[in-house]
Parts: C-alpha cells; structure tokens; sequence
C-alpha cells in the first residue's frame, strides 16, 4: 500500500483526493490548519479508520509543521501532495493591493509547500519511490499576462520555481517531483462558474502521479497531462 500525505485535505481537492485515495485503499496522512470547519474530512476519517489518519497541521506555521512532523512519528511515505492553499485578499490588484493579505497569500502557497517539503525529506527518503506533488496552478505561468487575482497569481509563479529547482535538487537523490495545474474546478475557491467537475479533476491528477517516476520528473503538467510552460 501506498501511504499519502495530503495538506488541505478538508475541502475541495484535498478533500476528494483523500476519499478516491482511500477508496481504493492507500494509506492516507491527511492534514487541516483547523478541526473547526473540516467536519466531512472527520467523517471519512471515522468511515475509513484503518487507511485515513487526521492531523492539524497550519503550513503558514513551521511550529505547526515540526509538531505535526513528531506526531506522525518516523515512518515510511511515499507521496506528499503538497495541496493546502488559499485565493488571497479581495483587494489583489496591481493597482490597489491588501499587503497584508498578500504576504499571507505567500506564506501559504509559496513557503507552505516549500516549509512541509523540506520537514517530511526524511520520511520520503525510507521510501523506495519517493513523489512530492504540488498543486499549483496556471495562473502562475509567467507566460500568462492576465493581472487579476495578482496575489494568487504572485504566490503560484513563486511556488512553480521553487518546485522546478527542488525537481532539480532532488530528482538527483531519487525522489520524483510534479507540479500540477488541477484545471479550473467547481470548488469553494473556483467557483460554481468553472468548467471541470471535482471527479474529473481528481482522476487525472491520480493518472499524473501514479505515471510519475525519476524519467518524468521535474515538470508542470495540466491535469489531462499536457505540458504547461512555467
């Protein structure tokens, strides 16, 4: 069995991930910033006891992350899946921005991913088939000049490059990376404009990463599996 580990799996992506992965019987660590609000992720912790572990874990905190880290003690994973993040502020234009809120939107999607990466590297390496998996999206593709949501856009470039140099870094020591634009979803975050459903979504991010070795590794990929320019 595969063992898991998944950030925001509370909600949306995080959320069906963890149940399709469980479905068919991996291990799953599956991790919120908070109890409150993650009652559905209690709920298929509680139906699938034997395959789903909850944690806390705020990726904004590397307290957090260092206290998560000992509580799921040193065992093997195989896959992290870098997933929990956050649109920003609602003022996020280049012409009028919440500072704060960005800096909040960085913490999150840019050195969250970058903080749990760098905390579970020992776990990964007991693996036999490392994978780290971060979902980020389109939006941060320096070859898209589109300025809304600038935030957002800002904090996903900033993990993109992050996670092209870890593939460089780390495909190296034998651990496989992907980054992964999940399409434009009908969550919470993409809203119920958006033209993909959550299942369809979700199924090719799973063909992604099981397809994912040390020959593939290092790139940005659509969840179809096309090739996205960073």
């Amino acid at each position: 069995m595969t063992t898991y580990l998944i950030t925001g799996a509370n909600r949306g992506l995080g959320l069906a991930l963890t149940q399709l992965l469980a479905e068919r019987k991996d291990n799953i660590i599956a991790t919120t910033r908070s109890m409150e609000g993650a009652e559905a992720l209690q709920k298929l912790a509680a139906y699938y006891p034997d395959t789903v572990r909850l944690f806390v874990a705020d990726v904004t905190d590397t307290q957090s992350v260092v206290a998560f880290k000992a509580a799921i003690g040193n065992s093997e994973l195989d896959v992290l899946v870098n997933n929990a993040g956050t649109i920003g502020p609602k003022r996020q234009s280049t012409l009028d921005m919440d500072f704060d809120g960005f800096l909040e939107t960085l913490n999150t999607n840019t050195l969250g991913p970058l903080r749990v990466t760098q905390a579970m590297l020992p776990l990964l390496r007991m693996s036999a088939a490392p994978k780290i998996v971060t979902i980020s999206s389109r939006m941060g593709s320096m070859g898209n000049a589109e300025s809304d949501r600038i935030a957002y856009r800002a904090s996903k470039a900033a993990v993109n490059k992050i996670m092209q140099a870890l593939g460089t870094d780390l495909t190296a020591q034998g651990i496989a990376t992907l980054t992964m634009h999940p399409g434009w979803v009908r969550t919470d975050m993409g809203g119920s404009d958006a033209d993909l459903s959550i299942e369809d979504s979700i199924a090719g991010i799973i063909q992604r990463i099981d397809g994912l070795n040390l020959s593939n590794s290092g790139r940005f990929l659509n969840y179809n599996g096309s090739l996205l320019p960073w």
